[in-house]
């Protein structure tokens, strides 16, 4: 079966590209008397969210922590983060930084036994990462197993290297240029080419020269000792 050729107004059509639409931006609507952005434990939340969701944001807090503060500040989990007052928000941040003061067990806390201190404790946003990066730097500094992979770059938990955390290039397999003349060593050379001198079968000039001469040395002291 032969092709079908495009007629030319066919072609003219299929070169014109079309004009690509642009999406509409989703807008956020807007509720009255909500707020669109809360700040709390200096991180900006999102107001049109409802507080036990609107709590994640917070670098430390999880979905089962969320909840705790929310019950222990006596505040409405469906509620609008927004359409909180500045008393409430006070008293919502007071939880957060001393949830074990307001009866939230200590295992949900995320600094149990602090080394320095030895209290339970909960961080969050800064002053968490900061902790984190005071404990890794503390950990190469008396050079325990944690804190030598934490300084090569490995992990730190047990992991396997073989396939994961490889960060060099591809490494292929070496070739080995030989000398122009010279074939590999435990393989003959073809029909046709020479033979390469091994450093056993071909002998250099300087040793040919040093067993010459030491031969006639040998057979005159032997000469020697049979007139004795």
């Amino acid at each position: 079966m032969g092709v079908r050729k495009p007629k030319p107004d066919e072609k003219e059509d299929f070169k014109k590209e079309k004009p690509k639409e642009k999406k509409p931006e989703k807008k956020r609507k807007t509720i009255e008397g909500v707020r669109g952005i809360v700040r709390v434990s200096e991180i900006d939340l999102d107001g049109n969210k409802k507080l036990r969701n609107a709590l994640l944001g917070v670098k430390g807090i999880g979905k089962s922590l969320s909840k705790g503060i929310v019950i222990a500040s006596g505040l409405d989990a469906e509620a609008l983060l927004g359409s909180l007052t500045e008393e409430q928000i006070k008293k919502l941040e007071e939880v957060i930084r001393d949830p074990g003061k307001y009866g939230i067990p200590y295992h949900m806390l995320n600094r149990r036994f602090d080394p320095s201190t030895g209290q339970h404790m909960h961080l969050v946003s800064s002053k968490l990462s900061f902790a984190i990066r005071s404990d890794i730097d503390f950990m190469k500094k008396i050079k325990c197993y944690k804190g030598v992979r934490h300084e090569l770059g490995l992990p730190v938990r047990g992991q396997r290297t073989r396939t994961s955390f490889r960060k060099g290039g591809i490494v292929g397999v070496a070739k080995i240029r030989l000398k122009q003349g010279a074939a590999p060593a435990g393989k003959e050379a073809l029909p046709g080419e020479e033979k390469a001198p091994t450093a056993a079968k071909a002998p250099t000039e300087a040793k040919v020269g040093e067993a010459k001469s030491a031969a006639p040395a040998k057979s005159e002291k032997k000469e020697e000792k049979k007139l004795k």
